[in-house]
């Protein structure tokens, strides 16, 4: 994806971004619906607050500063870190261009950063501390990403580096940003009252609603559509969206039996939540390479996102870090294979044409650069972010109010009557 800022567009064009940014944002159904079904019913309320408030939060930054930060290019003077024009959508925006569009559609990206963190750091987050990552998440660590990706003049853009970083729909300028979040969150608020026993074995702790969880699973994958196939831009490339879709599919239908044979093999009940985390594991995985690989490379790469899923989660669990919804590995873990995999995976064919970049080597070095760099810059800001809030005594609920349920403890009742 680039900047179109520069285009002339035509209404069609404006049309495809416009329809694509509806369908991400309706993502956040999704989350909402996935989030709130993974989690006991007594913190219902609080997580579905916090989707809430993501979209609202979302918006106002991304106008205030965060399409600034991400788009706001300086012309003759370019700053390859961080973007500088454009606060509050201030300057002056021809009507024939589809700068507004691509506002929308952009936005609808970030909201989507921020909303991945409030998996991992359900039950135990307290509502201050979430508004302050949000802020910051959507504020500043995202759009400086997406700027050194996106933009025209980041360095991670073609000509910096050589061909550039293949990141077509943001493995790693959204997932990895808001997975990497979502772990360092998990990490520094410690695991939930009951989760690991004396003997440091992990508890399993069930969501409350299988049927919540699968909605809003398959919500995701019709979102994803947009998130991967309006990503060509324009309305006239209905060959290569149409090609996105297919990989979308087979990526995501493959992490699904991927993820679930991983837990069959290990010999446990063949259960929902891996299949539905294996099929966003597929998901995330096929995203930055949707445009570039070929339908059987999609497969492949989605049945490896299930595999690095479920490794991922095995992880976190033996350093005892707790990760209610999987987010980090769906969205960190996943979203930096989806980055390399697009390396080793990118059709020639493909790849000269789109991008007029190169596969092999080079473009792979590339990848790994890339991963290394959203991975050092997303954790550390944003670890730095949640050490202070911890240290302040504002990152965690106290145990009472946990073990009552922040529903009950913080908004006034719980979600569902009895």
């Amino acid at each position: 994806m680039r900047s179109l800022l520069q285009d002339d567009s035509t209404a069609a064009d404006c049309f495809w971004l416009f329809f694509g940014g509806c369908l991400v944002f309706f993502m956040q159904a999704g989350f909402a619906l996935l989030e709130a079904g993974s989690i006991r019913a007594k913190n219902t309320k609080n997580i579905l607050i916090k989707n809430s408030l993501d979209a609202c939060l979302g918006a106002i930054l991304w106008w205030f500063c965060g399409y600034s930060f991400a788009f706001g290019v300086e012309g003759d003077s370019p700053n390859k870190f961080i973007g500088g024009k454009d606060f509050f959508s201030a300057l002056d925006k021809p009507d024939s261009t589809t700068y507004w569009a691509f506002w929308f559609f952009q936005w609808a990206f970030a909201a989507t950063a921020a909303t991945i963190v409030s998996g991992a750091v359900a039950e135990r987050c307290t509502l201050s501390a979430y508004a302050a990552y949000t802020v910051f998440l959507t504020a500043f660590v995202y759009p400086v990403v997406a700027h050194w990706t996106w933009s025209s003049e980041g360095w991670l853009t073609d000509g910096d580096i050589g061909p550039g970083l293949l990141d077509f729909a943001g493995s790693g300028v959204v997932h990895m940003t808001g997975g990497g979040a979502a772990l360092v969150g998990a990490f520094f608020l410690g695991p939930r009252i009951g989760k690991f026993g004396a003997d440091g074995k992990p508890v399993d702790i069930p969501g409350h609603s299988a049927s919540l969880q699968c909605i809003g699973t398959f919500i995701l994958w019709f979102g994803w559509y947009g998130f991967n196939c309006c990503s060509t831009g324009a309305w006239a490339d209905m060959a290569l969206a149409t090609k996105c879709a297919v990989t979308t599919t087979l990526a995501a239908a493959a992490g699904g039996v991927s993820a679930l044979t991983c837990e069959v093999v290990a010999g446990k009940q063949a259960d929902l939540p891996p299949i539905l985390n294996g099929i966003l594991a597929g998901l995330v995985s096929i995203t930055a390479g949707c445009n570039v690989t070929e339908p059987w490379s999609a497969f492949v790469l989605g049945l490896i996102g299930g595999v690095v899923y479920t490794g991922a989660c095995k992880l976190l669990l033996s350093l005892q870090i707790d990760d209610p919804l999987g987010a980090a590995p769906v969205h960190f873990f996943c979203g930096a294979w989806g980055v390399i995999g697009t390396g080793l995976f990118a059709s020639k064919r493909y790849n000269g044409l789109l991008t007029g970049g190169s596969t092999g080597g080079k473009q792979l070095g590339i990848q790994c650069l890339g991963v290394l760099a959203i991975g050092a810059w997303t954790c550390t800001v944003t670890g730095l972010l949640f050490f202070v809030l911890k240290t302040a005594g504002m990152l965690r609920l106290a145990a009472e109010g946990e073990e009552k349920g922040m529903d009950e403890s913080k908004h006034g009742g719980a979600a569902y009557s009895t």
